[in-house]
């Protein structure tokens, strides 16, 4: 397997978190090519961080994610949560009583046009096996032969998932360990009455015994088996129970495993079906509660959200994207983009070549305790299939290329501390002008060397004084079924933007994708927005908030640290603001 890979354990906590998680492992298992060559372009990003191999009890060998993830009862639909590569029986248990029995079955889930194919694809290659050949190694559905999964006819078009999608497992593309699912049975699923809507409740999960022993017997499966430990992903859900339990696991990891690093997204969706002015405070204050403790805990924290409103209790305001046409009503849209800016900040430490692990990025993107930070993307980058990458970062004259994914209101940024930026899905040979000696390109980016110069050339004419970490990737994002088609006709299937202004007819397969991570004086208006929207509340109209674990004087304290926060984020040469600090309305 080349080098000794830095692993990472990923954790999926909430519904909506596996929406993005799920989308993620397609994007990253569309790309794997396990007969590619080794100047293949995609082994430069090394797929070992994050994935792990394996063994059935067949003898079979497996690739599945390194993850655990936890969602409600009720949200797996189809999917088994023992998974399907391990045969595991459900044996049922011996029977003493002698008396008259009726028994009580539930019809199971229908499986959606995506998920039968899947499976008869799966059929197609237990059919072929040969055992020796590595193109099994992953028995991921669908990837390992795309001749295969083309024969089968798993083209975009055909599947409508926009209509049948009601759950993450619904497009579910790869296979998952045994160890992986774990479902929280005390709460149901869109149940109306059990509701997992308070951060308390979450943080009570905890400190069930059987609830702990069972995570850290997952956590510690995964862990044993890793060489060399970077760290660990934690994709949250930040607007309801889910936050107090993620809070308390990161709290568990730091006690646990000091020095790794912990990169934590906390996930909002762009619109809710659900909404009331109650549930809107609830939300308010899982985030407020949510940011605090995250932050703490974490390395780094970063809110995420299509919906730029999605911290405060306005209405929801779903952010735009050039190129693509989605419905923020969707799960299964909104986290589809989310998923690929995530797949794509995360590239500088999942590189074969970098150096650079996620405590280093960490460190680097929160000097002075700024632990909160904000992600961007440009989903796909606008570089059209004759350009060069200096000529579409010049074509930005009007601004930056990328759209907000960290709920940020109306406040706009003009400065930043340090940044990450990744561009991935450009040639080498197009990252640079490679212009005649001699001749003087249209600006200073078409000058410059080497694409690493081009970029920070470039992010330099903006963020002058800001540290930064540029990193460049040939490898594109691959978007194959089931990602969503929601891009315009502008694009040929390499996500290049057609030329003349001709339309193509061809699906998209992969995209160039351009991401930034930041530390912001942007966070600040918008830390300390939440704190005077929050201070203003009187806590105790909510009483299932108080009933389910946090004290009033907890939160009152929870408050001053969002104060304190938001102050670390204030650049110095910033006027003394009047401060509404005001408790209940």
């Amino acid at each position: 397997m080349g080098n000794a890979s830095r692993e990472v354990v990923t954790l999926q906590l909430g519904h909506y978190s596996n929406f993005v998680g799920t989308h993620w492992w397609n994007l990253q298992d569309a790309a794997l090519c396990y007969d590619g060559e080794p100047n293949d372009s995609y082994s430069e990003i090394d797929s070992n961080v994050l994935f792990r191999e394996g063994v059935t009890m067949q003898g079979q060998p497996t690739y599945t994610p390194r993850l655990i993830l936890m969602d409600l009862k009720g949200s797996l639909s189809s999917l088994k949560q023992e998974g399907a590569l391990y045969c595991i029986s459900q044996t049922e248990p011996a029977l003493t009583w002698k008396g008259s029995l009726s028994v009580h079955k539930e019809d199971p889930a229908v499986k959606n046009q995506f998920l039968q194919q899947l499976d008869r694809l799966g059929d197609e290659l237990d059919s072929n096996r040969n055992p020796n050949s590595r193109v099994f190694q992953g028995e991921e559905r669908g990837a390992a032969l795309p001749g295969a999964e083309r024969a089968l006819d798993l083209s975009q078009s055909s599947y409508r998932l926009e209509d049948s999608v009601s759950v993450w497992s619904d497009y579910l593309r790869v296979h998952l360990h045994p160890k992986t699912v774990s479902v929280i049975q005390q709460y149901t699923h869109s149940s109306t009455s059990d509701r997992f809507e308070a951060f308390g409740f979450g943080e009570k999960l905890i400190r069930d015994h059987s609830f702990l022993d069972d995570f850290e017997d997952r956590l510690h499966f995964y862990i044993e088996e890793c060489d060399y430990l970077q760290g660990f992903h934690v994709l949250c859900d930040l607007q309801d129970s889910f936050a107090g339990l993620s809070a308390r696991v990161v709290e568990l990891l730091n006690d646990e495993y000091g020095g790794k690093g912990i990169f934590t997204c906390g996930f909002s969706p762009a619109s809710y079906t659900d909404t009331s002015p109650v549930k809107e405070v609830y939300r308010l204050l899982n985030s407020v509660m949510g940011i605090v403790h995250l932050s703490s805990r974490s390395s780094m924290f970063c809110p995420m959200s299509l919906n730029r409103n999605a911290l405060g209790r306005k209405r929801p305001s779903p952010v735009g994207f050039p190129h693509i046409i989605y419905d923020a009503s969707l799960n299964y849209h909104s986290s589809a983009l989310l998923a690929t800016a995530l797949e794509t900040l995360t590239v500088p430490y999942r590189l074969q070549s970098s150096g650079i692990s996620l405590s280093q990025l960490a460190d680097a993107l929160n000097p002075a305790g700024r632990k909160v930070i904000t992600a961007s993307a440009s989903v796909p980058f606008p570089i059209r299939d004759t350009d060069t990458m200096p000529d579409a970062l010049c074509r930005e004259q009007a601004g930056l290329p990328w759209t907000r994914l960290t709920p940020c209101g109306d406040f706009q940024e003009s400065q930043t501390f340090a940044q990450s930026v990744v561009i991935r899905g450009v040639s080498s040979e197009r990252q640079v002008s490679n212009l005649a000696p001699g001749v003087r390109g249209p600006s200073v980016l078409h000058s410059c060397p080497t694409g690493e110069d081009v970029l920070n050339t470039f992010l330099r004419s903006y963020f002058p004084t800001a540290a930064r970490a540029v990193h460049l990737a040939q490898t594109p994002c691959s978007v194959a079924t089931p990602y969503p088609q929601f891009f315009s006709s502008s694009f040929n299937k390499r996500g290049q933007l057609v030329g003349n202004g001709l339309s193509s007819t061809h699906a998209v397969e992969s995209i160039p994708v351009m991401s930034a991570l930041q530390s912001s004086p942007v966070l600040h208006s918008v830390l300390h927005s939440l704190y005077q929207e929050v201070s203003r509340l009187n806590l105790r109209k909510f009483s299932t908030f108080l009933s389910a674990g946090t004290e009033l004087d907890d939160f009152r304290e929870v408050l001053e640290e969002l104060k304190n926060l938001s102050q670390c984020y204030k650049m110095n040469f910033d006027m003394d603001e009047s401060e509404d600090d005001s408790d209940g309305e």
